[in-house]
């Protein structure tokens, strides 16, 4: 008898291991501490690329002036409902009066300054005032999150942890120690691996996000066992071991 009450103990001090081990691939950015200070060094401003759609909108002193730099006469203060520019193949848009210009590899902010001086410079409209914003930065979450999808951004800063939040945090059988972040640019296709279990993370090349990421949470190896069973069937196998222990454990004592 003094055996099983042994066994049982082992049993339940494995069942406790097992849970903190649980905790531990749980638990995100766990190696951090309150004195932490950490230099953002990683974080650049989104470049423009081909496929982007922009909102370009002139503003001026003289409203009539700067009309003619603005697509229609639905153009607004607010630059996210003003009409957009697809930035082309070649990279290039066309803006009125101005003709094509090269936007590719700008940031919002230069191309602002570009936009401004080209107007100062060439006679067209002094002192103007130029709001760029993207209108299609969008992001997608795949895999073992609450809510899978694709998310549109506000502003052009958001951070792998922003897009989990995005999509509800990860479910119980997400890997955590190498999230996906697969990125396309210049011809390139790159997929580049995040362990969020690690302060590590926070240095990623990938952990801030750009313009139409994908983000893949992968299953982890509970999930994928359970795949391969019949959800109704691996219930009844707990149910049935469920009930073997208790009836071992009246019989013994």
């Amino acid at each position: 008898m003094k055996n099983w009450k042994y066994f049982l103990v082992l049993l339940f001090a494995g069942t406790a291991l097992g849970a903190c081990r649980s905790a531990k691939e749980v638990a995100y950015l766990q190696d951090t501490y309150d004195t932490d200070i950490q230099q953002i060094l990683n974080y650049q401003d989104i470049k423009i690329k081909p496929g982007d759609m922009l909102s370009i909108y002139v503003s001026h002193k003289e409203p009539a002036l700067a009309a003619l730099f603005n697509m229609g006469e639905s153009a607004s203060t607010d630059s996210q409902k003003s009409p957009g520019y697809t930035v082309d193949f070649n990279g290039e848009i066309d803006f009125p009066v101005v003709g094509r210009i090269k936007v590719s590899g700008l940031t919002r902010g230069e191309l602002s300054s570009m936009l401004k001086n080209r107007l100062d410079e060439d006679g067209l409209l002094k002192n103007a005032v130029v709001t760029i914003a993207f209108q299609n930065f969008n992001v997608s979450v795949l895999g073992e999150v609450n809510n899978p999808g694709k998310y549109a951004v506000q502003g052009d800063r958001v951070s792998l942890l922003d897009a989990i939040a995005l999509a509800g945090d990860l479910t119980i059988y997400g890997r955590r120690d190498s999230i996906m972040v697969i990125r396309e640019s210049d011809g390139q296709r790159q997929i580049l691996y995040n362990n969020i279990l690690s302060k590590d993370v926070l240095n990623s090349p990938s952990f801030y996000l750009q313009q139409n990421d994908m983000v893949y949470v992968r299953p982890n190896r509970v999930k994928a066992q359970q795949s391969g069973i019949n959800q109704n069937n691996n219930v009844g196998v707990w149910l049935s071991a469920t009930s073997l222990l208790l009836t071992i454990m009246r019989f013994f004592f």
